[in-house]
């Protein structure tokens, strides 16, 4: 079949591309002060979560993270790896701070206290950043020295030597081979992470994001069947020439079908099923990404898999009628997609799958 090349009219291409809107559910607040009322654990997960999806140079992901807040867990509340091995400078620190404030030094210097200690004791190698997550950020105090390292190492071991970090005892004994790791470790790479970020890369998990959050996606009208078929529909456009070949001519040809008064317009509503299932489609990759369109459609095979299979259907009509009455009919409560669906979109996504050659009408 010769599909024809040309784009989508003008109205449904500018239809196709927009994108979906998001809204907050009725009395939700938004993320940024959500999280000013998380527990210290919540905020540790959500930066946990954000890491999993932070892009990083080139497009890579970090190899590994883990949250490891609490006990025990040597100053690291999200360890994320450049690689699958814990190794000197091929790792990033994350340290959570769920304060009622914004970060003062004294709050960062006996973490740094212990984050050297550990580092002495070969807890773990030095990491490539260390960086403060707060869902309030750095106060202007302690923003000042981030932005001048040198000064705050300085002020830092100053502190420390003086028994001014908020530790007493032991606990804040600076020994000389304590010292040159302070001295030895580069202090601009010791960053804030801010929350506007960490909520970026965690909106990246659309559905861990929006169920965390209370947001739902808005749905836009779905796009408007072309007049004349796009290069996307070419597959299940073909297996549609099949079923009304059977009944007409085995030569039958788009521009044949297009002109039928016979099976114009049944071959149209099929083509309007697709561009509603589209709509779907667009919608879930807008607000989930890809994979729960994908979800919905193994159920929709699952569910009209026996329907169209049926020894009594002897014909490629039978089966796509088949399929498209059973999918009508289908149930399919397990998707967050549910709430938005509409009347031709289960339908629609027969077309889908036979669009992805999961699927054939004619034997």
């Amino acid at each position: 079949m010769d599909v024809a090349t040309e784009d989508m009219g003008a109205n449904s291409t500018k239809k196709s591309m927009r994108k979906n809107r998001f809204t907050v559910k009725r009395g939700v607040i938004p993320p940024s002060s959500q999280v000013l009322l998380f527990h210290s654990d919540q905020w540790e997960k959500l930066v946990e979560v954000a890491c999993l999806n932070r892009p990083l140079n080139g497009g890579k992901r970090y190899a590994f993270v883990k949250q490891l807040g609490g006990a025990g867990d040597g100053g690291r509340d999200v360890e994320a790896r450049l690689i699958p091995a814990l190794l000197k400078g091929q790792w990033d620190l994350y340290q959570g701070k769920h304060y009622d404030h914004a970060l003062t030094p004294t709050d960062v210097f006996k973490e740094l206290v212990k984050f050297f200690k550990h580092l002495e004791a070969n807890t773990y190698p030095e990491p490539r950043y260390y960086y403060l997550c707060a869902p309030r950020g750095v106060g202007n105090d302690l923003h000042n020295l981030l932005a001048k390292p040198d000064e705050f190492k300085k002020r830092l071991l100053d502190d420390w030597k003086a028994e001014k970090t908020g530790l007493r005892g032991r606990a804040a004994e600076l020994t000389t081979n304590l010292e040159k790791i302070v001295i030895a470790f580069d202090f601009k790479n010791i960053l804030e992470c801010q929350t506007r970020d960490i909520l970026e890369w965690h909106a990246l998990n659309r559905k861990a994001h929006f169920e965390l959050f209370g947001f739902e996606g808005e749905r836009d009208d779905d796009p408007s069947t072309p007049t004349v078929p796009s290069p996307h529909e070419q597959i299940y456009i073909d297996e549609l020439l099949k079923v009304y070949a059977e009944m007409s001519s085995p030569n039958l040809t788009l521009g044949e079908l297009m002109e039928s008064d016979s099976y114009s317009e049944h071959f149209q509503s099929q083509r309007a099923l697709f561009y509603c299932a589209e709509g779907l489609r667009i919608f879930s990759r807008d607000t989930y990404g890809e994979v729960e369109f994908n979800t919905l459609l193994d159920m929709v095979l699952t569910g009209i898999g026996p329907k169209v299979k049926s020894p009594r259907h002897k014909t490629g009509l039978d089966r796509l009628e088949a399929g498209t009455e059973g999918a009508e009919q289908l149930i399919v409560n397990d998707s967050p997609l549910v709430p938005k669906l509409r009347p031709g979109d289960l339908p629609g996504s027969c077309h889908h799958l036979v669009n992805r050659k999961r699927l054939k009408w004619v034997k």
